[in-house]
């Protein structure tokens, strides 16, 4: 799976304002609830309740909450570069600058695990993040996420 099949351009956010975790899931709930034509209750409900369970701060200021929904029929996110970094709770105790929310389907399909891998993997490398954390623009953010990690190497 690809990043490019969980994300449009249009699902990134550049320089999203939240004090604090809760304020940047409810956006990013919104914005998942508008796009599916879901309930931004049940949706941020969801993602709090799997929050509840253990952080998805997976580290290096990098988080992907995620949540199950009968409503959701392909995994699907939004992703935000925080204006500022925020408590989240990751497992290295930093705080968090780039979030990918992350919408799957309920049916235990290894499509789920590959989404989460793949973005784990992304918000993982170094050279993608530090991209998206430099990039001035939504489309330059979408484009450090989906380069493929050959294409972000420095020229030698």
């Amino acid at each position: 799976m690809d990043i490019e099949q969980l994300l449009s351009p249009a699902d990134v956010r550049v320089g999203l304002r939240a004090s604090d975790k809760r304020e940047a899931l409810e956006v990013l709930a919104r914005h998942m609830a508008k796009k599916l034509d879901l309930s931004p209750d049940d949706v941020l409900g969801a993602i709090l309740k799997r929050e509840e369970l253990g952080s998805t701060g997976i580290g290096s200021g990098s988080a992907v909450p995620h949540a199950r929904l009968d409503a959701v029929h392909r995994p699907t996110g939004v992703f935000a570069r925080l204006k500022r970094p925020i408590a989240f709770e990751a497992i290295d105790g930093d705080p968090v600058d780039l979030v990918f929310l992350l919408l799957l389907p309920t049916d235990p399909m290894g499509e789920q695990l590959n989404a989460l891998a793949c973005v784990a993997r992304r918000l993982r490398d170094v050279n993608a993040r530090m991209r998206a954390r430099q990039a001035t623009d939504r489309d330059t953010v979408y484009a450090a996420l989906t380069a493929r990690p050959e294409d972000m190497r420095s020229p030698a």
